[in-house]
């Protein structure tokens, strides 16, 4: 296979042009370097350091994670990948924009009983905003940059519009969500039509070192809880506010999970409703209870010329791995009411909400302020 002609990936678009390439030690990231390097990019890996010893208490050899002590590892992966590819590389130290504008904002959520989604604020804050910068200032000279982020980017109506991947299992336009057409101009995706399959086909095929290497499963070795330390248990409640036990700590509880609670309020197995940091309650009800017909979201938008009337029809998600459900929704400002055609499970709010077209183009996006529950028939 002639990697720089493949018309699916079109990297002759890349010949002669100035590319970072956002590195993580993974093979997705790996993979989009050798490609544009092969297609003859002039290339610069850029690594964005987050990881304080002392940030979290967590130890090395907790698990693997795409925070924690192992990123000391995953660099010496980048570096080594980089000399291969005979590309220059920097590692840049974000430990601490990255402590204020993530693990700071997701223990705020959290304790104020949300559930937030960490991913989302990363993105667009670090590898999209001060990762750029800070490789700038860093004397990286570059037109594109490029990640291993599984998305594409397609031209609507004369603007760069964020679409869903061809692999929809690995899919992340989720994550992605906000940024804006102004970044997405400066911006590439080269796996976004490729499947996980396929990449991992191709590192093999380049004798990338990461071709095998497992994706890393979780934000924070050894769970959420370890972004809090000691939390303070609480009172278990069901909705009439018997209590029913007693839980470890906000931190340890979302919404929607029953595995793990260790309660039981009769023959039926309960669920986390909802997580009442004024009582430091966490407070369990049946299955049925957790679906909604609607949300209320906040810092809403609509990205492009605004699609024609309000309310619009989009198919919403309501976390990464929940499928899109169709739903009208109507903007006031920077508020969206959204009304599902059918009841949805487990509306958190915290997490993003993010409007698609049919064929899969982002259409804006808001975060989820309130479930609106009807009892269902």
């Amino acid at each position: 296979m002639n990697h720089t002609e493949s018309g699916a990936l079109r990297l002759g678009d890349f010949i002669g042009k100035r590319v970072a390439v956002g590195l993580s030690g993974g093979v997705d990231s790996s993979l989009v370097a050798a490609l544009l390097v092969d297609a003859g990019a002039m290339v610069t890996g850029i690594t964005m350091k987050i990881w304080r010893e002392g940030a979290l208490p967590v130890t090395p050899g907790s698990g693997d994670a795409c925070y924690g002590p192992g990123e000391e590892e995953d660099v010496a992966a980048c570096v080594e990948l980089c000399r291969s590819l005979g590309i220059p590389y920097h590692a840049l130290d974000l430990a601490a924009e990255y402590e204020r504008r993530v693990l700071d904002y997701f223990r705020e959520e959290y304790r104020r009983g949300r559930t937030p989604n960490p991913c989302v604020r990363c993105n667009r804050d670090m590898k999209f905003g001060f990762l750029l910068e800070r490789a700038r200032e860093a004397g990286a000279e570059f037109e594109i940059f490029a990640t291993g982020h599984y998305a594409r980017i397609e031209r609507r109506e004369g603007l760069p519009r964020l679409r869903t991947a061809v692999d929809a299992a690995k899919d992340q336009s989720y994550f992605i969500h906000r940024l804006t057409p102004e970044i997405l101009s400066r911006v590439a995706f080269p796996l976004g039509s490729l499947t996980k399959a396929q990449t991992r086909e191709l590192a093999r095929k380049f004798g990338l070192a990461s071709a095998d290497k497992p994706e890393s499963q979780d934000f924070i070795p050894g769970g959420y809880a370890a972004a809090f330390g000691d939390e303070e248990p609480g009172d278990i409640v069901d909705a009439s506010g018997k209590v029913l036990g007693r839980h470890r700590g906000l931190a340890h509880y979302t919404i929607g999970q029953r595995r793990g609670i260790g309660v039981s309020a009769g023959p039926e197995p309960v669920y986390v409703s909802a997580l009442d940091p004024a009582t430091n309650r966490v407070v369990v009800s049946s299955d049925a209870s957790l679906f909604a017909t609607g949300l209320v979201g906040l810092d809403a938008f609509l990205v492009g010329p605004a699609p024609t009337g309000n309310p619009v029809r989009a198919l919403v998600r309501i976390r990464q791995n929940h499928r899109p459900a169709p739903a009208s929704v109507s903007l006031d400002g920077e508020r969206a009411t959204v009304q599902f055609d059918d009841p949805q499970r487990a509306v958190a709010p915290g997490q993003s909400a993010v409007f698609y077209d049919a064929e899969g183009f982002v259409l804006g996006g808001c975060v989820i302020e309130s479930a609106v529950k009807q009892p269902l028939a």
